[in-house]
């Protein structure tokens, strides 16, 4: 393995500069030609497309898309449901009990069901939702006060709203417990003058700043509107988050016998934590609460209802999540006019209903800005791939199994290992903020930004290359739980060209550039494969070596860092 480690310590260390300096945004498209054929797609087309909608490309898949055709291959997955988390759970702690009786759940568990659906699961651009939500509809299982099985309730309700309304989405949020735990509107109480208590106004901001509206008003195409002097105009004020804090009053948890001691969450229901909140009337604000220019003096759900629907039809709701969830899928910097076409699919998806998410991916997905591969060719366009993403990509496209079946890779949160786990982030701002721009980069310069270079420094990309080397190598996990045996690049380990090739077809959808080809080529053909007078197994160590290097060195090349 002296090869193997000889390219990490060469790799590792440029890594981070070299991505530095080739990542950024997209240039407007001119026009909007309808997506390939079937029948004309490429391998390469194919794996840039799963590149963007799945955790990785499987040959499987890559046939499925050129069978179906990009607008088929969605289709099916929108009509295809997700596996529960939630019923992973619960069988997991009725397989617990069996020998300890008093056993709880912790993380890991929801760890487990997370690493089982991406590496496995069919649902795939569901599963790519459900993460890319989660990071805009933040709770955190670092709160201790979050439950997991509440957690992965909410992680299924993510799911299962992925390509509704994006009303039923937001409402669903909203009363879900755990999103009242964590930002703190559940037990919230009204307003009392004579003790100087108001209502808590945690979940109000947020609800607005980071899922619906964000901070300006927005033109139709993501861009800030701006006043005199050419100063942004705010999108709310502080007496807005005020009066939209009165109707997030009386939730609390779910009880089929409400009471005082139930609002408080004593004697709670087995399935409170998983339910939707309900009202409990006594610690309602009956006040008229006014917010975003309107004002309402209803009963709880009533309020509710009419604040929702308020927010729901504010004109950056559009842009703003369009936005959102391109640059979780596609590329960074989106140009104005691809926000602007996704937002007007959000405002009517051609049949008068606002906010179908459906059409949404759809229109994110199918556009010219993300198909074409000239745009995808230009120095500003793509992103940096999260490193859930790219631990998945491993066990997705290499067939990772799990010696135990439950995939039991216990929390990756550390910087010296992924940076991240699931349902994880250091706090409601995610674990990076949508508009960060990386300081004394050419990206800065440009005015570009690249969200999830936050979590990147030399610290987090040396233990990535670390993390990646054991998990390629000898497994990742409880006792290695986790691992490969590369039977399709073993198969063609005597090949360095054609270990190469297949590198590039499956992390780099036909793009990697001749440096990296000579180096992995260079590389792979230094493991010597034994001659007259070996055994079988030290040639199918030498084969097996040939393959992981492969496989390493292209995953911690800044080529497949950025996705492009």
């Amino acid at each position: 393995m002296s090869t193997f480690l000889r390219v990490r310590a060469f790799i590792a260390p440029v890594a981070l500069a070299l991505a530095l300096a080739s990542c950024g945004g997209s240039g407007d498209s001119s026009g909007q030609p309808p997506p390939p054929t079937a029948a004309s797609l490429s391998d390469a087309e194919a794996v840039r497309f799963l590149t963007q909608t799945s955790f990785g490309a499987t040959d499987a898949d890559i046939n499925t898309v050129k069978q179906l055709g990009y607008r088929g291959w969605l289709d099916q997955q929108i009509a295809t449901s997700s596996p529960s988390h939630l019923n992973y759970l619960d069988n997991r702690l009725a397989q617990l009990r069996l020998t300890q009786p008093t056993a709880s759940l912790n993380p890991n568990h929801f760890y487990e069901s997370f690493w089982l659906y991406s590496a496995t699961g069919n649902t795939q651009l569901r599963e790519r939702m459900k993460l890319a939500l989660s990071e805009i509809f933040v709770i955190s299982m670092v709160d201790p006060n979050v439950d997991v099985r509440g957690a992965g309730a909410y992680y299924d309700m993510l799911g299962a709203n992925a390509f509704g309304n994006f009303r039923t989405l937001l409402e669903q949020v909203t009363l879900h417990p755990m999103m009242g735990i964590y930002l703190t509107h559940l037990a919230n109480q009204r307003e009392d003058p004579a003790t100087g208590r108001n209502p808590d106004e945690n979940y109000a901001r947020e609800v607005m700043q980071l899922m619906t509206t964000g901070v300006d008003q927005l033109n139709l195409d993501g861009t800030v509107r701006t006043g005199g002097g050419g100063a942004a105009i705010p999108a709310y004020t502080a007496e807005d988050i005020s009066g939209l804090a009165r109707v997030f009053t009386g939730l609390s948890w779910y009880s089929p016998t409400p009471t005082n001691q139930a609002f408080f969450g004593r004697n709670r229901d087995p399935d409170a934590s998983i339910r939707s909140m309900i009202f409990y009337p006594i610690y309602r604000s009956t006040s008229t609460k006014t917010f975003l220019g309107v004002s309402t003096a209803s009963d709880g759900p009533g309020d509710l209802q009419f604040a929702l629907n308020t927010i729901f039809n504010h004109p950056n709701v559009g842009p703003f999540i369009g936005r959102q969830l391109i640059k979780r899928l596609v590329t960074s910097n989106p140009s104005p006019a691809y926000v602007q076409r996704v937002a007007t699919v959000f405002n009517n998806n051609g049949a008068g209903v606002r906010g179908d998410m459906a059409a949404v991916v759809r229109a994110i997905l199918l556009d010219n800005e993300a198909r074409d591969t000239t745009v995808a060719a230009g120095p500003a366009f793509g992103k940096v791939r999260e490193p859930m993403v790219r631990m998945a990509n491993w066990m997705r496209t290499f067939g990772a199994t799990s010696v135990s079946g439950r995939y039991q890779l216990n929390s990756t949160s550390a910087n010296t290992s992924l940076g991240q786990s699931p349902l994880a982030s250091p706090s409601v701002f995610n674990f990076y903020r949508p508009g960060y721009v990386p300081p004394n980069t050419r990206l800065g310069a440009a005015g570009l930004t690249a969200p999830e270079f936050q979590i990147v420094d030399e610290v987090t990309v040396a233990g990535y290359a670390n993390t990646m080397q054991t998990a390629i190598g000898t497994g990742i996990g409880t006792a290695s739980d986790v691992r490969s045996a590369y039977l399709s690049e073993v198969a063609i380990a005597t090949d360095a060209v054609a270990l190469v090739n297949r590198m590039d077809r499956m992390l780099l959808y036909g793009q990697m550039s001749a440096a990296l080809r000579a180096a992995l080529t260079d590389s792979i053909n230094s493991i010597a494969i034994p001659g007259a007078g070996a055994t079988q197994p030290q040639i199918d160590t030498a084969l097996l070596n040939r393959a992981r290097l492969a496989v390493y060195m292209t995953m911690v090349s800044p080529e497949y860092l950025i996705q492009r």
